[in-house]
């Protein structure tokens, strides 16, 4: 596919390193020469440095012929013209980032009135992803499926499971609840593990199925189910915003720390029920007077990596139950890797995978198209929802055992008219099953594709 992007900030160089991976013509579009000069270096994409939202820019692009207009510029209103003139210029669709929060129930009216496909959000996605794992405390990442019927957690192994140095097929034998290990990483190896593999201590393991089953198998293993019932954020960004709306649902507490006194103006109006604490978060007299480490949540979301590793560390050394840190720069996740902080939050990379699932569903629309995709264990894996068609059905329809698959798939959980389906050999797949396949075999585009 042809795709322009205009925007080659963090997040639309995530977009592009993943789209370039997966053969795509890519031209990147930037004001900034600088902004330009990395992908330019390190892509395999043409660099073009101009204004977006300018008809003479975008036709230089190749916005005529091209499948693809994603506008992530740093300015809303920029990517909402840069669309707008694309789609007329003849692009077939377009995407747009709007951060915003005064546009977040408007999504809906640009869609239908810009004629946007699409809109993302990268700070609304990320602080629903908390949201997520602050749900599962022994979790350390969560991914819901078939719109939110099934989820697939990510769990570090520790001594007092009781799955620990038993085989797979042991544990799907005994099981207590009807779930699925479908990944595994094992130092810098990231397997699809089968029945005789056995967890180790350390381990990071991925398990599927219905909320209820997750929460029954957690407890089996020993996990505490402790809802979280407060939270200390630090840092008043977009994303503590609608972080803060998201777990008003739940009626989880929330206190904000922020130094900038504007910001907390703003904060107390949009979050009456939140408290407000301005000053400096990372200051030892500010967390011990405000009792920071006493919640059950710690949430790190500054501007700034390297304080919120230190920040989510220091949480965690505290014995604050769950902790989280946003991080953007991929050059720090291996050190994270290595302090043994679970739960790691990346907005570009939640988005850029937003992006590739959707870029799938298009250059497949008339097969058994990807619905969701997430990206698991640093990349290596991914995880990949597809419907089942009438005519997919067909080929499909016969027993998993009697099924030629490639090597590295697994289908990992069915959901069928509401009901979810942990597969055997016997298991059949059927027209308007939601599958979820877990594959190291990278480009998945249509379900048929899980065949040698």
């Amino acid at each position: 596919m042809r795709i322009i992007i205009v925007g080659c900030g963090k997040v639309g160089y995530a977009i592009a390193q993943q789209l370039t991976q997966e053969k795509h013509d890519i031209t990147l579009v930037d004001d900034e020469p600088e902004h330009l000069s990395r992908a330019d270096s390190t892509l395999d994409a043409m660099c073009l440095n101009g204004n977006g939202a300018s008809i003479s820019v975008l036709m230089e692009a190749g916005v005529r012929s091209a499948d693809l207009v994603i506008a992530v510029t740093g300015v809303d209103e920029t990517n909402l013209v840069c669309c707008l003139i694309a789609k007329s210029l003849g692009a077939q669709h377009t995407v747009a980032r709007v951060r915003n929060p005064d546009y977040r129930r408007d999504a809906d009216m640009l869609k239908r009135e810009i004629g946007l496909d699409m809109v993302i959000n990268p700070d609304l996605a990320a602080a629903q992803e908390i949201a997520r794992i602050l749900s599962f405390p022994a979790a350390i990442s969560v991914e819901p499926f078939a719109g939110g019927r099934i989820d697939m957690i990510g769990f570090k192994m520790q001594e007092s499971d009781t799955i620990l140095g038993h085989s797979l097929s042991d544990f799907h034998r005994e099981r207590a609840a009807e779930v699925l290990i479908c990944a595994a990483q094992r130092g810098d190896e990231f397997i699809i593990p089968n029945g005789s593999f056995v967890p180790q201590l350390d381990d990071r393991l991925y398990m599927v199925g219905a909320k209820a089953e997750l929460h029954k198998m957690l407890k089996s293993m020993g996990r505490s189910l402790q809802r979280v019932k407060d939270v200390s954020i630090l840092g008043g960004s977009r994303i503590s915003m609608y972080l803060s709306w998201e777990l008003a649902r739940t009626g989880t507490r929330v206190h904000i720390v922020e130094q900038d006194h504007d910001k907390c103006l703003r904060l107390s109006q949009e979050l009456p029920d939140a408290m407000i604490i301005e000053g400096d978060g990372t200051d030892n007299d500010m967390i011990r007077s405000e009792n920071l480490f006493g919640a059950d949540g710690f949430v790190a979301l500054t501007g700034r990596d390297e304080e919120n590793l230190l920040m989510a560390l220091s949480a965690q050394k505290a014995g604050v139950r769950k902790v989280l840190a946003k991080m953007t720069r991929p050059n720090y996740m291996e050190l994270v890797q290595d302090t043994g902080l679970g739960s790691i939050i990346s907005p570009k990379d939640i988005i850029a995978n937003q992006i590739t699932r959707y870029v799938r569903a298009l250059a497949n629309s008339q097969g058994m198209a990807v619905e969701s995709l997430y990206k698991l264990l640093g990349g290596r894996v991914e995880a990949l929802e597809f419907t089942v068609s009438e005519k997919g059905s067909e080929r499909l329809g016969q027993s998993l055992k009697d099924l030629a698959l490639k090597p590295g798939i697994l289908l990992a959980a069915i959901v069928r008219e509401g009901r979810t389906i942990i597969p055997g050999g016997m298991t059949v797949i059927r027209a308007g099953d939601h599958v979820l396949v877990v594959t190291n075999a990278m480009g998945l585009t249509d379900l048929k594709d899980i065949l040698e």
